[in-house]
């Protein structure tokens, strides 16, 4: 017994199982989503965010709910049909949006720093984006969350 007790205080401590978590990314599928203390309706509301396809990582799953933080360090849990695949990144600095996937093309606008970004396509690391006012290519360097495939 003590022979047992001592191969698995080995095993333990010398051989830990490591898991890993892959990097997933989602955006908020509803201007409205409830963040919860923990993975249950039963939980309170921790807050709510009020922007619709904001970019989040999940760091954490339990069920039909995910936990999750924002490119602000918050965090908590959110039920599965709140979200959806990534297809959105925030820039963490101001970042020009050519006309053409290449800086030698025209300079349409300049996004600024904190920007919720929606991409449509990428080309290596230039994606396409467009809104009401602009559309063009952005070079993606510095930015929080996933580009698309």
């Amino acid at each position: 017994m003590r022979i047992i007790f001592i191969s698995i205080f080995y095993l333990i401590f010398f051989f830990p199982i490591q898991t890993s978590f892959s990097e997933e990314f989602v955006m908020l599928k509803n201007n409205k989503v409830n963040v919860r203390y923990g993975p249950s309706f039963e939980y309170p509301i921790k807050y709510i965010y009020l922007k619709k396809n904001l970019p989040i990582k999940v760091i954490d799953k339990k069920e039909n709910f995910r936990r999750i933080i924002d490119h602000k360090l918050n965090s908590g849990w959110i039920h599965t049909s709140q979200l959806r695949k990534s297809s959105s990144v925030i820039l963490t600095k101001n970042q020009f949006i050519f006309s053409k996937p290449t800086k030698f093309s025209e300079p349409l606008a300049v996004a600024q720093k904190g920007k919720l970004i929606l991409i449509s396509k990428c080309k290596q690391n230039w994606c396409k984006t467009s809104n009401e006012n602009i559309s063009g290519w952005l070079i993606f360097n510095d930015y929080w969350g996933k580009l698309p495939n």
